[in-house]
């Protein structure tokens, strides 16, 4: 699939699997703990998933649980490969791996990096307009939550 996103930069979004390679430079979350999706307050741009950048010498999936503990204090009991997306934009361009993650349980956390810690709702419509962030409007993102309820990882 292709969009554009709001800066006009066109995205590419592919469904994955587990036997697929997974190369991308940042992680994307979408958790799912006690039936509810878990997202993260970031400090500037509202609440979205967790996710962030592959440290060097780090894989996607070391990459995607210390994401995930960092912003939510979430520890993944199973972890899924479900899609990457790639941004081509002309000065920046790199590769988003996204996994439908269950989360056993959420610590407590003293500090979550540059977010509030943990969000925790039954849909996404559950969280005002205002409050998200520009990437909980992101098609790429919706279709992989589209995605996640597709193979039944959740129900609203």
């Amino acid at each position: 699939m292709k969009f554009t996103d709001e800066n006009q930069q066109t995205v590419i979004l592919t469904f994955k699997n587990d036997a697929d390679e997974k190369d991308g430079g940042h992680v994307l979350a979408l958790p799912i703990y006690d039936q509810q999706l878990v997202f993260t307050q970031h400090q500037l741009r509202g609440i979205e998933f967790p996710g962030g950048k592959r440290e060097a010498g780090e894989s996607s999936v070391e990459a995607l649980k210390r994401e995930l503990y960092e912003e939510t204090g979430a520890l993944a009991e199973h972890i899924y490969y479900i899609a990457q997306y790639e941004v081509q934009g002309d000065t920046y361009s790199f590769k988003k791996d996204v996994y439908v993650v269950i989360v056993n349980r959420i610590d407590r956390n003293v500090h979550y990096h540059e977010t509030m810690g943990p969000v925790c709702t039954r849909s996404i419509d559950e969280i005002k307009e205002e409050d998200k962030s520009y990437l909980l409007k992101d098609p790429a993102i919706l279709q992989c939550v589209e995605r996640m309820r597709a193979l039944g990882f959740y129900q609203e």
